[in-house]
């Protein structure tokens, strides 16, 4: 036989292959979180090898950053196949039956947008690369709406775009492919032919004994098959192995086995205690190969394992505040330049302090995770990071890496990123504490990554928060917290904003509500507010030992502080009441009045005692929004009779020049 011939027969083939595969059913908008998203494929004969193929996502809005046509997510499909009904799933972990392949929650976008199947690999298609039809084996395009990406659809000889919407049930609905090659909108059947023929499948689901895991548990993984086994015993094998989690981190078989005619098994597993506080772990359900006939309803399944041993601190956290356990590390003489300054030289002899550019150091944005785990660490264990706002702790291994917000933490820029003008570098990587570079005032931009306003945070609740300014008027661009929580993160927000407004030229902290703001702004204003509010926050929420902790931890990483946490009152004297007087720190510190004064029952129902000064005093309760309530003058000691709601109220008391502030509960 000739070589031409040859050829001829094994091009042929090629192209035989490859139209053997299309996309048979996809679901990009799916209830709530976008959990149960998923593309299915489809081959012309069974069990058919993916090895070669790569499935590529493509934006067709105009929105930034993936606009043009470009691609924003890559699936290598080497090592997977069709099964018996000649299909493959890819998708969330969470959709039933078990995708064969997973990627991250949110992933596929609603459109209108093309998913397509290429002969290729993933690296050949970057993030933003720009749709091509060269090596297309079948491309989809759909949306949610009256909409399609129309410039895409020419380059990649597409003339249909599918609404998933088109039943008015975009949420419950899929995208099908009809054997005609059409495509319909109608409840999702992965995993299965979407016109109901093929082999019935048996599907085994697996479940846990326990829902919270900790070393030193023991637990049962439950094996449940949907039809009685047949013909022979149903032998599986599974692995727990994922990143740090080991061999070593439990005991227990990862063989079990279900007889003829029945359905259920179980075996059991123990957590091993190892005396080491090595972080929150997570382990990993994987099904090794299946037999003929049987399908994982479940599989991927990550469980967080709780490391028992995790350290504390002796410091209270923001919501339960301590005070004066943490020692400032302020450096010898670091502040002695501010004594007798006022007004205007006093702002710039402090930012000749902290963004001197010969001594502070900007870090990568990248950076700011390994930082955050630390500064923001939970006192009661170390395996949490602290989030505000929210007043809660998240695991350390909820981070935030994917677009899904639920449930995981993020980095929070106290002055929003848009109005500062912030932008992450090109490239922007995790280098670590050595690694540095220059920075000083008139780079607004390294705002950043300085640590000194970034906190840990609540994936949910900083998308709520947005670039809104702070304060207690209910506006659409005013944000005041979460409904319910105490506002124990108030003054450290306005102490952030008061060294954000000194550290870099063009940042402003202002009164009002800024006119500027809006949600869609690409022009950064430099301006927050409302300085009044962010005033009072500094006053009624002090610096407590976790805040403390904080500054002192970021300074061994910029070596540079933030000064009004090591001097709260240094606000006074360059944003308030007190500007254009001499500073002075034996003046202003309020360590000696937080010493002596008592202020007590705590909790609190008919009167409160305030004792422990000497000579004229006052003392002024407000809201936990800083709402002023009831005030009196006083000598020496007084006993206030109270008539307030239950709840959290802040005490301030005032001793000559010095006060201190102390959070009680009404009864």
């Amino acid at each position: 036989m000739s070589k031409k011939i040859l050829t001829l027969i094994f091009l042929l083939l090629g192209i035989s292959i490859y139209s053997q595969i299309v996309i048979n059913e996809i679901d990009a908008d799916t209830p709530g979180t976008d959990q149960l998203e998923f593309v299915e494929l489809k081959s012309a004969i069974p069990n058919f090898p993916l090895d070669g193929y790569v499935l590529v996502f493509y934006n067709g809005g105009s929105s930034a950053p993936y606009s043009g046509s470009l691609s924003y997510y890559a699936f290598d499909l080497d090592g997977y196949s069709t099964d018996i009904n000649g299909i493959a799933v890819f998708g969330n972990n969470q959709l039933v039956p078990s995708p064969m392949g997973v990627f991250p929650n949110a992933t596929i976008q609603n459109g209108p947008d093309v998913v397509a199947i290429y002969s290729g690999n993933a690296t050949d298609f970057p993030l933003n690369t720009l749709a091509t039809s060269t090596n297309l084996i079948d491309a989809l395009a759909y949306s949610n709406a009256n909409t399609q990406p129309a410039a895409m659809m020419t380059t990649l000889g597409i003339t249909v775009c599918t609404n998933e919407n088109a039943t008015s049930s975009v949420t419950t609905h899929s995208i099908q492919r009809k054997n005609d090659g059409s495509y319909e909108v109608k409840l999702p059947t992965p995993r299965a032919n979407n016109d109901g023929s093929g082999v019935v499948l048996n599907y085994i689901s697996v479940t846990t004994s326990q829902p919270i895991l900790s070393e030193g548990n023991s637990f049962n993984f439950i094996f449940t098959t949907s039809e009685p086994v047949q013909n022979e015993t149903l032998i599986m094998n599974f692995t727990l192995i994922n990143g740090s989690f080991t061999m070593s981190d439990f005991s227990g078989g990862l063989t079990v086995s279900i007889p003829v005619g029945q359905t259920t098994t179980q075996t059991g597993i123990i957590l091993i205690d190892d005396g080491l506080d090595e972080g929150d772990e997570e382990m990993k359900f994987i099904f090794q190969t299946l037999p003929f006939g049987y399908v994982a309803n479940n599989d991927n399944i990550v469980y967080r394992v709780y490391d028992a041993n995790f350290a504390t601190d002796p410091w209270g956290t923001p919501l339960n505040p301590t005070y004066n356990i943490v020692t400032p590390t302020i450096p010898l003489g670091y502040y002695d330049s501010l004594e007798g300054l006022s007004g205007a030289a006093l702002k710039q002899e402090l930012q000749n302090i902290i963004a001197d550019p010969g001594v502070v150091r900007l870090h990568s944005y990248a950076d700011i995770w390994e930082i955050l785990r630390s500064s923001d660490r939970n006192p009661n264990n170390n395996n949490q990071v602290w989030c505000i706002y929210t007043e809660q702790p998240f695991s350390k291994l909820d981070q935030q890496n994917t677009s899904s917000i639920v449930g995981k933490w993020n980095r929070e820029h106290i002055f929003s990123q848009s109005r500062g003008g912030f932008d992450v570098a090109n490239g922007d990587t995790a280098d670590g504490i050595n690694v540095w570079l220059p920075t000083s005032a008139a780079t607004t931009i390294d705002g950043v990554s300085d640590a000194h306003h970034i906190r840990a945070v609540s994936g949910q609740e900083n998308s709520s928060r947005n670039n809104k300014n702070y304060g207690t008027v209910a506006s659409s661009t005013v944000y005041n917290g979460p409904s319910g929580t105490q506002g124990s993160w108030r003054g450290d927000v306005a102490r952030a904003l008061f060294y954000m407004a000194v550290r870099f030229d063009g940042l402003n902290v202002v009164n009002g509500d800024p006119s500027e703001y809006l949600p869609s702004t690409t022009t950064a204003s430099g301006n927050i507010g409302d300085l009044a509010t962010l005033l009072t926050w500094n006053t009624s929420d002090p610096k407590d030992d976790f805040e403390m902790n904080r500054n002192n931890y970021i300074y061994t990483w910029q070596m540079n502080r933030n000064p009004f946490i090591d001097y709260p009152n240094l606000a006074d004297y360059i944003f308030g009441a007190n500007y254009g007087q001499p500073w002075s720190v034996t003046l202003s510190t309020q360590s000696p009045i937080e010493n002596r004064v008592a202020v007590y029952p705590n909790p609190a129902s008919d009167y409160l005692i305030v004792s422990g000064l000497e000579g004229s005093s006052k003392v002024e309760i407000y809201t936990i929004t800083g709402q002023l309530v009831q005030t009196e003058n006083f000598d020496n000691e007084i006993q206030l009779n109270l008539d307030l709601h239950a709840g959290m109220y802040l005490v301030k008391v005032t001793n000559g020049t010095v006060s201190t502030t102390k959070k009680i509960i009404i009864k």
